[in-house]
């Protein structure tokens, strides 16, 4: 009789090491590195934050942050639970900085993880060897990242969701304000008032022309600064030079040596993205996100290109400045490599993140143009660039000062030429870079003048901020951080608190009247000062200095103060309503007269359901005569000085600071004006027309 054969059981499937990351892109890309024995998925971001409906902060329970998962993150949460069930390990490749290290710390309260074990890792760089070196060398979620990130969402949440009621009740309903924010707003409502305030004031430029394109500028006059403010001190001047000669006095050659920029910050990339490229704040860091996440390349395979593309720092690895100046050597010569040391600003914090850079220095850009869009190319164009020559070799100039006398003035030229294109040769600056070229003279010797240029010139008022300059006011009065700029300026714009003209970034008249309101009732949320010393407290959490509700509590003493006064204010003021004789062209409704920031205006009475509002206008019954629309008075926002304006502006710039009267000159045919004053006289308003009327 046969024996029965003992079934044998398969092998048990070996578990997986669990890996999740921010990004399903990455994810792909990392499951490609790692094999088999690793599980890659994506938690699409955070997973529990704050609740939108309700404040989320236990300020009794010291500032405790309630958190709750996030609504739609069910599925994404259940499978990570699932998987983590499964697996061996769990590891945490959040992005690595202090939003990835808050994610990492939520996913490891999610999957019951002791933060202080081996759970975490980073990746400053998506390619094979970085993510195989640092799956090798996890280590334990940096609370003082989490506490840094934690205290900046409850100080948030705290302005935020306590501030806006009040914006509800004074300006219009659905209106917030945010610390950050708050300040940045005021920055370019302040540029405004500054532009609106602005008096221009005449000065003339004077220069000979010695022919040859060889130009030199009035300098001094008598030995001191030359000022000349009106067209009678230009022709003086002109009659005295043409009494005299023209006599080099002074020739001075030199070297100078230009080192080339730091590789790109967030910030400093931002700003460039959006002098070159045309690039929105918001735009670039998407693009560089992906560039960061990885890309399909033809022939190679996908790969991160570049860096991680949030940091401050503009330290760079040893291997990487090795590789750099070997690709220089080889591609340029070794006269191009460059020994250069770049500092960070910002030395007290902690130095976690390389500068950004391409990941591999010799995957040129014209290499790899086929397998990206447009738009990354341009940004990995940018980046390649701005790395390379920031390894290369000083340019380096011949110049030459030539001051030439003629009786009391003084003219002085300025000439430069390149000897060595150094870094120049890769990265080109937005400053024209065109050589200024002085022909050969000899001190003592007498020109022979070709033409005076006189031009009548006029200060003007400082320009409005672009995206640009923002960030880098931002940066230099430590507003925010850089990761955070793009969204800051993208709130402004979608909250309609600013507009964008053309490049520029101008306040609306809402933006103007919530900052109004801020600064009467929360003048700390908005003082520029104020918010950079937060920041600096924030910075300090992160290292470990300070604790960050300690940090909370300090700012909300005197914040709460502010709210109970705010409250108080606003009741009362809501009360005291003053009808005009005007009724609302939108709901029919008369029309109140009430008091802003900047002056008296007309708001509906129907509001909240009706949010129409108007300037109070006084007329002068005299047309533009530009655009032909009404001039009207106006004042100066800052200095309260009267003028009148056209009500097409800023369409039309027309302006007069004396009452125009609506009459032409008959000598010029400009505006003829009547100046302040009882007995004020009727003159032209040009003022290179000198027609005044007589008095009768």
């Amino acid at each position: 009789m046969a024996t029965a054969k003992k079934a044998t059981k398969a092998p048990a499937k070996a578990k997986k090491t669990l890996l999740v990351v921010e990004s399903p892109s990455k994810a792909k890309i990392i499951s490609k590195y790692l094999g088999s024995r690793y599980k890659v998925i994506a938690s699409v971001g955070h997973v529990r934050d704050l609740p939108k409906s309700r404040l989320g902060v236990d300020v009794a329970d010291n500032f405790e942050p309630e958190y709750i998962n996030i609504r739609g993150k069910g599925d994404t949460i259940k499978e990570i639970k699932k998987e983590a069930a499964a697996a061996s390990k769990v590891l945490l490749a959040t992005d690595p900085d202090r939003e990835g290290e808050a994610i990492s710390w939520h996913l490891a309260h999610i999957l019951d993880i002791d933060p202080d074990t081996k759970c975490r890792v980073m990746f400053n760089e998506i390619n094979n060897k970085t993510v195989q070196e640092a799956i090798k060398e996890p280590r334990a979620i940096d609370t003082g990242l989490v506490d840094a990130q934690q205290a900046r969402r409850v100080l948030d949440r705290l302005v935020g969701y306590q501030i806006s009621p009040l914006l509800w009740k004074k300006v219009a309903w659905g209106l917030s304000a945010g610390r950050v924010q708050s300040a940045a707003l005021k920055i370019i409502c302040d540029r405004e008032r500054e532009i609106l305030d602005f008096i221009p004031e005449e000065y003339w430029r004077i220069a000979a022309d010695f022919g040859d394109g060889f130009v030199a500028e009035l300098n001094k006059i008598g030995g001191r600064k030359a000022s000349v403010k009106n067209k009678e001190a230009a022709d003086a001047i002109e009659e005295e030079l043409g009494k005299g000669e023209y006599k080099v006095s002074s020739i001075k050659a030199g070297k100078r040596k230009t080192k080339p920029y730091a590789p790109f910050t967030t910030s400093s990339m931002q700003q460039d993205a959006s002098i070159k490229l045309g690039f929105q704040t918001s735009k670039t860091m998407q693009i560089a996100q992906q560039l960061y996440e990885g890309v399909n390349l033809k022939g190679i395979g996908a790969r991160g290109l570049v860096t991680y593309i949030r940091t401050d720092s503009v330290r760079v690895s040893e291997q990487a400045v090795a590789a750099a100046s070997a690709y220089i050597s080889e591609k340029y010569g070794a006269g191009y490599v460059g020994n250069n040391v770049f500092s960070n600003r910002n030395k007290a914090m902690q130095d976690a993140h390389e500068a950004i850079r391409p990941s591999d220095v010799t995957l040129e850009p014209s290499m790899i143009k086929d397998s990206l869009t447009q738009d990354q190319y341009k940004l990995y164009d940018l980046i390649w660039k701005r790395f390379v020559a920031s390894r290369m070799a000083a340019a380096e100039f011949d110049t030459m000062q030539v001051l030439i006398d003629n009786g009391r003035y003084q003219f002085k030229a300025n000439g430069s030429h390149m000897t060595f294109e150094g870094w120049k040769k890769v990265y080109k600056t937005s400053a024209p870079e065109g050589e200024v070229n002085i022909p050969e003279l000899a001190e003592g010797q007498v020109l022979d003048l070709e033409n005076l240029i006189k031009e009548q010139k006029f200060t003007q008022p400082p320009a409005r901020y672009t995206e640009a300059s923002l960030v880098k006011e931002m940066e230099e009065k430590n507003i925010g951080r850089p990761s955070t700029y793009a969204s800051i300026i993208s709130v402004l714009v979608n909250r309609k608190y600013i507009k964008r003209v053309k490049k520029a970034l101008e306040p609306t008249k809402l933006g103007f009247d919530v900052i109004g309101i801020l600064q009467v009732y929360f003048s700390d949320i908005v003082d520029v000062k104020f918010t950079g010393e937060m920041e600096d407290n924030l910075d300090s959490v992160e290292l470990g200095e300070k604790n960050w509700k300690s940090v909370i509590a300090d700012f909300y003493k005197g914040f709460s103060e502010e709210l109970k006064v705010a409250d108080r204010e606003v009741e009362r003021i809501e009360k005291e309503v003053v009808l005009s004789d005007e009724v609302c062209e939108i709901c029919g409704k008369p029309m109140a007269i009430k008091e802003g920031r900047f002056g008296r205006f007309l708001a509906c009475t129907g509001y909240p359901e009706c949010k129409n509002t108007k300037p109070i206008v006084k007329s002068t019954g005299v047309r533009c005569p530009k655009c032909g629309k009404e001039i009207i008075e106006k004042k100066g926002r800052k200095s309260g000085k009267l003028f009148y304006g056209c009500s097409g502006y800023p369409e039309c710039d027309v302006v007069f600071w004396d009452k125009p009267t609506g009459d032409m000159c008959p000598d010029c045919g400009s505006m003829l004006v009547k100046s302040k004053g009882k007995n004020g006289t009727v003159k032209c308003s040009n003022p290179e027309c000198k027609y005044k009327e007589k008095k009768k």
